[in-house]
Formats: C-alpha cells, sequence, structure tokens
C-alpha cells in the first residue's frame, strides 16, 4: 500500500517556544543530558510495548528482541537514537511532542526565574526531556510507527525549535521511533562515538534494554568491510542496577538511576535498597526525591514507583505498591512470583501486592526516621517539599498513625518565623509542669494562627501552642487526636480546659464576673440576636475585647472557610461570643443606655472578633458604616 500524502506544517504554541529556549539556556552547562533522555525515552517506549505485548504478542511483528541504536552519521553532521519500542502515531506525536502538557506549560513558565540551577530543577520537574535534544541541535526529525498499525502509518515529525514543525504519513517498516538531531556546528563533539559510549556508560549502563553501537573498525579490518552494513554490539552492561549486589553499587551509581527512574535532574535525598527474600520475593529499590514535582497535589496526576516482574516492565507509576501520601517517593518494585499476566484489576485485590505495600511503607518511614534523627538539615528540606502531603497519612494510614505524627514538623508560639521545624516529640518534653494536653490552633495564614487572641491566655502562661496554617491541618488534626497517650486540644473550640495549669483564684473571680454581669451578657445576646448561639465571658482573652468560639463537636470556623473555598457546602454553626469583661470597651459598653447606639457597637464588636481571626463578614459594607457613625460621633462630641 502507497503512503497518502498528508503533510502539514503546524505552529507551536507560543509558551512551548519559550520552553524550548529556557531548555538550551538553562541545561547547556550539562550538555550530556540530551543522551541520558533521549535513551531513556526510548527504554521507556521498549518497556510500554513488554507491556502491551503480555496481552497481545502480534505486536512484536515476529520481532521480540528489543533493543535502543545509536547511530553516527559525520558527513550529514547527525546522531540518530533509534528503537524498536511502542512507536508513536501521528495523534500521539501531535500530543506528545508538539506541544508540552498543556495544563502545565504556563505554569511551567511563570515559575522559571532565569536562574539556571533553579530552571534546570523545574525543567527535571516538567518533563519535558525530549526537548533537550535541542541544546545540541538545530534541527530534529522523528520518524515513528506504532506497533499494531501497518507500515503506511509511519509519521515524520520535523521542527528547528523555533516557531512551527511539519508532519507528514510516511512509510516505515519496522515499528518504533528514530529521532535524528542534526547537530549545531559548535557541537560536533557528539559525532565522536566514543564520547557517546562514555555518556552511554554513564547514564544507561544499567538498562536492562540493550544500548547498541556499530564496532569501532581500524585498519585494513575497516577497508574490507567499508561497503558492509555496519555490524552492532552492546555498549551498556544490560544488567538491572537493582539486581546487582549493594556493596558493588556506588552512590553515583545510584543516583544515576535514580535521574533516569524519575526524570529528575537533582539527586536524591535518601534511598533504600532491600531484597526480601521467603514466600513473597521481590526487590524494592525506593528514593525520597530532594524537590517536588510541580503536579504532587494535582489529584489527576498519577504517582509512585514502577513495577516490574522478574526484569519484565509491568507497569508504570503503580500506586498501588504505596499508599498515596507516599506519592513522592519514585524506584522501583521487582518480584518474582507476581504473575506475568498481571492486570491493573489483579493489582487491586492481589494479597501479594498489600504485603509489598505494607513493606514498602514501613521502608520509607524507617529511612524518614533516621533522616529526621541523623541529618536533620536534610529532613528540613524534605519537610519543606514534602511536608504537606505527609500530614495527609494519619488520616489514610491508621497502622502507621503514631510513626507519622513522631515524623510531622510544625510551627510554635515558642519558635520563630513561619518554618515548621518542631516534632511532636520536643513539645511534648517542653510541656509545663501539670500540662495533659497537646494545645493547637488553625488558621489560613501564618500571621493569623501566632496572632490570634485565643493564644491571649496561653502567653500569659508561657504554655506552647501548635500554629496550624496548612490547608491540610484541619483534616490531619480531625484524624490525629492523640500522640504519646496526649490529647490534641484546639484552643478555639469548646470551654477552654486548662486542667492543672488553670488558676483556680482566677477562675473564681470570672465566675463571680459573670454573675455580676449577667445584665450585660443578656443584653449582648439579644442585640446580636441570631448571628450567635450564646454570649458568655472569656477565660482565654487578656488584652481583646472578644472572640468567637465554637462548640467543642462543632466544625471549625477556619475549616468551613477552607470547604467553602474550594466550593464545598458546610453546615451552618452559631459561634459563641466570649467577652473580656476587664477590657475597657467591654465595661464602657455596660454604661451605654441608647438602645440603637448599643446595637451598633454590639455588633462591631462581633465583626472585629471575626476579623481578628481571619473570617470574612457577611456585610462589610454595613461594618464600615457602623464604624464611620462611631468615629463620627466621638468627632463631634470631642468637638
Amino acid at each position: 500500500m502507497t503512503v497518502e500524502a498528508h503533510k502539514e506544517t503546524l505552529e507551536f504554541k507560543a509558551e512551548v517556544s519559550q520552553v524550548l529556549d529556557l531548555v538550551i539556556r538553562s541545561l547547556y552547562s550539562n550538555k550530556e543530558i540530551f543522551l541520558r533522555e533521549l535513551v531513556s525515552n526510548a527504554s521507556d517506549a521498549a518497556e510500554k510495548l513488554r507491556f502491551e505485548a503480555l496481552s497481545d504478542d502480534g505486536l512484536y511483528e515476529g520481532d521480540s528482541e528489543l533493543r535502543i541504536r545509536v547511530t553516527v552519521d559525520r558527513e550529514a553532521g547527525t546522531v540518530t537514537i533509534s528503537d524498536n519500542g511502542i512507536g508513536l502515531s501521528r495523534s500521539e506525536v501531535v500530543e506528545t511532542i508538539g506541544s508540552i502538557a498543556s495544563s502545565g506549560t504556563r505554569r511551567f513558565i511563570e515559575s522559571l526565574s532565569g536562574d539556571q540551577a533553579r530552571d534546570s530543577t523545574l525543567i527535571g520537574q516538567f518533563g519535558v526531556g525530549f526537548y533537550s535534544a535541542y541544546i545540541v541541535a538545530d534541527k530534529v526529525t522523528l520518524v515513528s510507527r506504532r506497533a499494531g498499525l501497518g507500515a503506511e502509518h509511519g509519521v515524520r515529525w520535523e521542527s528547528d525549535g523555533r516557531g512551527s514543525y511539519t508532519l507528514e504519513t510516511v512509510e516505515k517498516a519496522g515499528r518504533g521511533t528514530d529521532v535524528t538531531l542534526h547537530l549545531k556546528e559548535d557541537e560536533k563533539e557528539f559525532l565522536d562515538s566514543w564520547r557517546l559510549r562514555s555518556i552511554i556508560g554513564k547514564f544507561s549502563d544499567h538498562l536492562a534494554i540493550p544500548v547498541e553501537m556499530a564496532k569501532e573498525l581500524y585498519g585494513e579490518e575497516a577497508e574490507q568491510k567499508k561497503d558492509e552494513p555496519p555490524e552492532f554490539e552492546q555498549v551498556n552492561r544490560g544488567t538491572a542496577l537493582w539486581m546487582r549486589n549493594k556493596s558493588d553499587i556506588t552512590d553515583e551509581e545510584y543516583n544515576d538511576f535514580y535521574k533516569h527512574v524519575s526524570h529528575d535532574f537533582q539527586p536524591p535525598l535518601a534511598y533504600a535498597h532491600n531484597r526480601v527474600e521467603g514466600t513473597n520475593e521481590y526487590t524494592a529499590l525506593l528514593y525520597v526525591p530532594s524537590k517536588a514535582p510541580w503536579d504532587l497535589f494535582d489529584r489527576d496526576q498519577k504517582h509512585g514507583v514502577k513495577l516490574y516482574v522478574r526484569r519484565v516492565f509491568i507497569m508504570d507509576e503503580a500506586d498501588k505498591l504505596m499508599p498515596h501520601y507516599l506519592r513522592f517517593v519514585k524506584g522501583i518494585v521487582d518480584s518474582d512470583d507476581l504473575p506475568l499476566n498481571v492486570s491493573r484489576e489483579i493489582l487491586q485485590h492481589n494479597r501479594k501486592i498489600d504485603t509489598i505495600r505494607q513493606a514498602n511503607t514501613k521502608r520509607v518511614l524507617g529511612l524518614l526516621e533516621t533522616l529526621a534523627k541523623d541529618e536533620p538539615e536534610k529532613y528540613a528540606t524534605f519537610w519543606d517539599e514534602f511536608g504537606k502531603v505527609l500530614k495527609e497519612g494519619p488520616a489514610e494510614d491508621f497502622a502507621n498513625k503514631e510513626r507519622l505524627a513522631g515524623l510531622l514538623r510544625f510551627s510554635t508560639t515558642h519558635s520563630e518565623g513561619t518554618e515548621q521545624r518542631e516534632s511532636l516529640d520536643a513539645y511534648i518534653e517542653r510541656m509545663k509542669e501539670g500540662q495533659d494536653k497537646i494545645y493547637y490552633i488553625t488558621a489560613d495564614s501564618p500571621a493569623a494562627a501566632r496572632h490570634s487572641p485565643h493564644l491571649e491566655v496561653f502567653r500569659k502562661k508561657g504554655v506552647e501552642v501548635l500554629l496550624l496554617s496548612d490547608r491540610v491541618d484541619e483534616w490531619l488534626v480531625s484524624h490525629l487526636h492523640e500522640y504519646q497517650g496526649k490529647s490534641l486540644q484546639s484552643v478555639a473550640k469548646g470551654d477552654l480546659d486548662l486542667g492543672e495549669l488553670a488558676d483556680k483564684d482566677e477562675q473564681d473571680a470570672k465566675e463571680k464576673a459573670a454573675s455580676e454581669h449577667k445584665p450585660l451578657l443578656d443584653r449582648l445576646k439579644s442585640a446580636l440576636g441570631e448571628q450567635v448561639e450564646d454570649v458568655r465571658p472569656s477565660t482565654r482573652l487578656v488584652d481583646s475585647p472578644a472572640c468567637l468560639v465554637v462548640g467543642a463537636d462543632d466544625m471549625s470556623a477556619n475549616l468551613a472557610r477552607v470547604l467553602k473555598a474550594v466550593g464545598q457546602s458546610a453546615p451552618e454553626t452559631k459561634p459563641i461570643l466570649e467577652v473580656n469583661l476587664d477590657h475597657l470597651l467591654v465595661r464602657r459598653l455596660e454604661s451605654e443606655s441608647d438602645d440603637g447606639r448599643f446595637k451598633d457597637l454590639a455588633s462591631i464588636l462581633f465583626d472585629q472578633a471575626q476579623l481578628a481571626e481571619g473570617g470574612q463578614l457577611d456585610d462589610p459594607a454595613a461594618f464600615v458604616g457602623r464604624l464611620n457613625k462611631l468615629m463620627l460621633n466621638m468627632m463631634m462630641a470631642g468637638g
């Protein structure tokens, strides 16, 4: 069958053109990266073919020997990376090569700073490895055909990486992909086959897929065979790194393998390599990255480790091998006794998979505990990148809740700045004599938490309070009720229980004051009407006139705001207004005889309490109107 002419020129999206320029600029000092990325892409294509061929071996098209070939044409000034993997259809070429994931491109561009080191990190996070070809090439040609399609369904993509690319239908006999780099004049060093061999040895020695190059011939032998087809030889070791003895693997090799498996440009923070023997035999090589990927909180994105069975790639991003709160972990699991026809459905119900998942979880938590104990600076780096994800753990993993709680870090009233560095263990060590609870406050920002009026009595007594301002914190404390026998207590919910820390004389005085000022409390409740559940004297306040609290079993005001911010409904609960009967403003209210003025002042008091805890007013204009009216009356009285 002949190929029907179908050639078109398409424009890159504007953002993509910017990415190409930035890739070249940011990675220019590490030009070798291009070969690592293209060989890794070829390896992924071969592994995907292996997986799809488990259910349809016709995809092999009579050629099951998978390989990657790197060839050099010195006269043409080109380097070609070829594979006989799964290949790409025309639509897949447009989707994966003609554009960078459209949802992330603009975010990527906005994240770039012009700083080489930082930008190269981002490039790794956004998975734009193919575009690294333009570091050394001024034109790239890709010819591909997806396995299972006829030879007439080949596709040719070509671009100089500037404003557009051409796409045409061509005939391609074999499946797979050929990527040809037309090298820039000043990058001809990569026409040296020994240079390419050294790069492959550095980055791709561990690949299970053979990487081949033409044999180097010299002298008489070269002359004799100059007209014969080149003879290819394997130039990588071709042994899966995870199958080698740990004692034979260097840190550099571990780091290089991480870069391959994660497509990250930065070395990992830590790794664990284990061989498990017995009834369930498998090998796990797991890494903790040093940088969070840009899509870590994108629920639609898949994360996880790669699954192999007897060195045969089965599945990428196998999230069944790791709980969701450890989705940042990269690496591989290679099992000896999972069935080769394993599918995603079987994975969900396979007992061996559950065993591996549990063991992986404990191994990663142990790795993090060691990091926190022995290398606190590294752990601080980890926490800044992945702390919010780890906070999801206590809600998802009941079995490891206590271990996870020990790994959590917080900002507190005893720490400076907004960095989260204090552990619950350190908090318990500093607890006041007689204190039996871990106190916390939730807010929508670090500043709102630190300056909340609810903390006044705790500052007075020198009691430390956890400052929780991440959105996930509300989810965390709703599932983490205690740690080391100490219950967690919100300072903004229910009656304040200070236990043995409470001053009995102060409490008696408050009760006496409540009785004496009951008419004021009743009058305030009447003035505020349906806005409040109750008005009562406060034991929390020292300097502020009023604050809002909710019932012990009610949803916190901060959680209600979080839910509304993400478009979810929150149950309507009336707050309790607590007033500081020792405050001059409250005392002044007691003597106010004008009912209309009293109602305005009561409303201002309520609105101020809302604002002080980071809330939003239902009617800001009414608040401003009352405040202006009050100030005008004061000015007139003064005049």
